[in-house]
């Protein structure tokens, strides 16, 4: 039997960890990437053992241990006296409990990471889609270059922007979050003498939080600062922003995190967006992934782990139901009600680390210093899932 032709459009984390979860699976699998190279603009990424559980099983594991860090717990702090308002351990924790750890890595790092798993002749660099339709017995797509395809299955994994998601449901322009962030990397010679724990710190104050970890095998601290804004008119994540304006939005703050910003060589500015849920991914042979059709906050650090779960959901869907169409019918059904949880509870958080000075604070603290809530033994319905499992879905 001839095995299904699947096209990825869009060459990032998800895009890339679903083409190899197919092609592990037999499937023949192209992607295609509007950029000229691969890449991953930002800095690190928090990865939850949902996350990493799922690459390891792609035998990601040894490339993932060299290029990660895992931290040892995650503490969280008052943004103006660093009191600890919540601790939790992390590593080895997560392993113990879940059968994989968590771990924070360079976007970039991730990325190549992820691609060396997939052959390189059938990633095709350049390739800006223009236009897509779905044929019944097939799908096809034509490029900007001039490039045609046909393909037994779509996968638009595109992004925030996705132009799949625009030809199946129509344009509709991201929301603005009302908040921005400031991000930088750290050599971690210029901050030695702080004496960091190998861990993940959150600051949480009025209108904003700041997080700082380690990545890139421990030779760079990243740090990323959200503070509010009303209106925003770019949306790129490579707009640069000065040090200088980085360190004067958080001039308040504890002189930890004033430390942390002032060592940044360089530092950008990256606005926030999102969309509401999609009632559905899906339309004859062609679907969405990650961004494409949940876009979330960051503030579950879930993101991209979604989007490498969409990948393995999407292969055991495609293995398991014989209609292409059915099967990503399927896909659909086992994710939407996960990725709408989290896309709420990631809005939420939003509210509750940003909450000004005074008794709601307060009552926000105390909560967090009874709950745990933050500490993995209580997530366990989101760490202990399993993207492959196809039996609770009813049509």
């Amino acid at each position: 039997m001839r095995a299904l032709r699947i096209a990825v459009v869009g060459g990032g984390i998800g895009g890339l960890t679903a083409a190899v979860a197919l092609r592990q699976a037999g499937f023949e699998v192209d992607v295609y990437e509007q950029a000229p190279e691969l890449t991953e603009v930002g800095g690190g990424i928090n990865m939850a053992p949902n996350a990493t559980r799922v690459l390891r099983r792609l035998g990601l594991g040894p490339d993932l241990d060299r290029e990660g860090i895992r931290p040892t717990g995650t503490h969280q702090r008052r943004w103006e006296d660093g009191r600890t308002l919540q601790k939790a351990p992390l590593n080895p924790l997560c392993e113990q409990l879940y059968g994989a750890p968590h771990m924070t890595i360079h976007r970039a790092d991730l990325l190549a990471v992820i691609a060396a798993a997939f052959p390189a002749a059938r990633i095709h660099l350049g390739h800006r889609l223009v236009g897509l339709a779905d044929r019944g017995d097939r799908a096809e797509a034509w490029f900007e270059n001039g490039a045609h395809i046909a393909a037994d299955v779509l996968v638009g994994a595109d992004g925030i922007h996705s132009a799949v998601r625009a030809t199946l449901f129509g344009e509709e322009e991201p929301a603005f979050a009302g908040c921005v962030a400031y991000r930088g990397l750290v050599p971690v010679e210029r901050i030695a003498d702080l004496g960091l724990e190998l861990g993940n710190q959150s600051w949480v104050g009025p209108g904003g939080h700041l997080v700082h970890y380690f990545v890139s095998r421990g030779r760079l601290l990243n740090f990323v600062g959200w503070t509010e804004h009303d209106r925003w008119n770019r949306e790129d994540w490579t707009d640069r922003a000065t040090v200088a304006r980085a360190h004067a939005a958080f001039a308040d703050w504890h002189e930890q995190v004033r430390t942390i910003i002032a060592a940044a060589e360089t530092c950008f500015i990256w606005a926030l967006f999102d969309r509401d849920p999609l009632p559905r991914w899906s339309l004859g042979r062609v679907t969405l992934l990650g961004d494409a059709c949940h876009p979330m906050y960051p503030f579950m650090g879930q993101g991209a782990a979604m989007a490498i779960e969409d990948g393995v959901a999407l292969t055991a869907c495609l293995r398991a139901v014989a209609d292409p169409a059915e099967a990503l019918q399927q896909y659909e059904r086992l994710r939407l009600p996960r990725v709408i949880l989290l896309q709420a509870m990631s809005r939420a958080n939003k509210v509750r680390f940003h909450m000004p000075d005074g008794l709601a604070q307060r009552m926000r603290d105390a909560e967090w210093a009874r709950a745990g809530d933050r500490s993995p033994d209580a997530l366990r319905w989101l760490y202990d899932h399993d993207p492959a499992a196809l039996e609770p879905v009813r049509a």
